[in-house]
């Protein structure tokens, strides 16, 4: 099918994400045996931020990924930086308890600074919107308003072109993929042993293997989102993978976007990169349970939903130049997964849509508990999951 702007959905069928601008150092696969501290299965944004994190502790590290570096959902996501977990913060404190939202809250933002300043090229911290487009949601945003005043953090009303809601300072936008590559690139600097096109096909207690080798070692970490309930099936029921889409267009001045926006409940989004071109994502409910899928290709029917919010709100003419899909994990519950799934063996993921920050906060926090004994970080998850002692 060919849509509107004359670009042929199907000649692409797994999408080119706008982020993959420039080619990168490929890492080779896999052959033989290798010893390591610790392995990490998935060299996207969260298994990355482990894996440095691991080195930086003076851990043996080997990571290994099934494509490339980012080729997941890390390097094909809508480029927001957001602070808090995947519910709205009023919705946090309502489901999870006043203080352990609070505490996830913070590390976000700590932890948003933290990327600012590790990968600081293509950061750029702008704030982000929050857009009302009814009287109902417009009411919840001053329910989030208050719970984010009452516990001492940056919000503002927000009325602009974009239309009302609320204005968060502290987040912002970057460049996923390029920020996966950097990291990359700094971890084999300080010496981790990284290896593309080499999936695991079976990971136990001690050892992980792939098809022209294995990685003995310590401590397993898969760190994948989309998908991680069939590499750990003890998760099957828990995360359950889905498809988001999007598409950008050419550059173009026609409007000026100068944050990042969500909308419509956070089901719509999308923000304008530094050479005017537009990137857009959402429109997930439109496809029903069809977007509950592990194939990661484009669909007509969220594909025509994004671009008539192009077109007819958004008033954007320019040809659209990219459509593109990435299969991440959700929860019922709306926090990650950061646990020890079967002995040895650790798993990380299942952020439901929120992994930019979340992710590297979980990666590095599990490093540090393995290897150190400081469990800060997976603590304060554990502390918001039903059941756990209030704080």
């Amino acid at each position: 099918m060919t849509g509107k702007t004359g670009m042929s959905r199907r000649t692409d069928p797994a999408g080119h994400p706008l982020w993959d601008d420039a080619a990168a150092a490929a890492f080779t696969p896999l052959a033989g045996e290798v010893e390591a501290d610790v392995c990490v299965v998935g060299l996207g944004g969260s298994g990355l931020s482990c894996v440095r994190e691991a080195r930086l502790l003076g851990a043996r590290v080997v990571g290994l990924d099934a494509g490339r570096v980012g080729c997941g959902a890390a390097g094909r996501n809508g480029g927001f930086l957001l602070a808090g977990v995947a519910p709205f913060y009023h919705d946090a404190v309502a489901r999870y308890g006043r203080e352990p939202a609070r505490a996830l809250y913070a590390l976000t933002l700590a932890e948003l600074d933290r990327i600012q300043r590790e990968t600081p090229e293509g950061v750029t911290r702008q704030g982000s919107l929050r857009i009302a487009e009814s009287p109902e949601e417009l009411a919840d945003c001053a329910e989030q308003y208050q719970a984010l005043r009452d516990d001492g953090f940056e919000v503002e009303p927000y009325e602009g072109p974009e239309g009302r809601g609320l204005l968060f300072p502290g987040d912002g936008t970057f460049q996923p993929l390029a920020r996966c590559r950097a990291l990359a690139a700094a971890a084999e600097g300080e010496g981790a042993r990284l290896f593309e096109a080499s999936a695991a096909t079976r990971i136990e207690t001690g050892l992980v293997t792939t098809a022209h080798g294995a990685v003995r070692c310590r401590h397993v970490i898969v760190a994948v989102d989309g998908g991680m309930e069939h590499l750990l099936p003890e998760l099957v029921g828990r995360v359950r993978s889905a498809r988001l889409q999007m598409l950008a267009t050419a550059p173009t001045r026609e409007i000026d976007v100068p944050r990042p926006v969500y909308a419509r409940w956070g089901y719509d989004y999308w923000q304008q990169r530094p050479d005017g071109s537009i990137a857009m994502g959402g429109a997930r409910d439109r496809a029903g349970e069809g977007e509950w899928t592990t194939v990661a290709t484009p669909t007509d029917t969220v594909q025509d939903a994004l671009e008539s919010r192009l077109r007819t709100m958004l008033g954007v003419c320019a040809p659209v130049t990219h459509r593109w899909a990435a299969i991440v994990g959700f929860t019922d519950d709306g926090l990650p997964v950061g646990e020890e799934v079967r002995p040895g063996v650790w798993g990380i993921g299942g952020y439901s849509g929120t992994g930019n920050v979340i992710g590297a906060l979980l990666g590095r926090g599990l490093a540090h508990k393995l290897l150190t004994g400081d469990d800060a970080i997976i603590r304060a998850f554990d502390a918001a999951r039903p059941g756990a002692a209030t704080l």
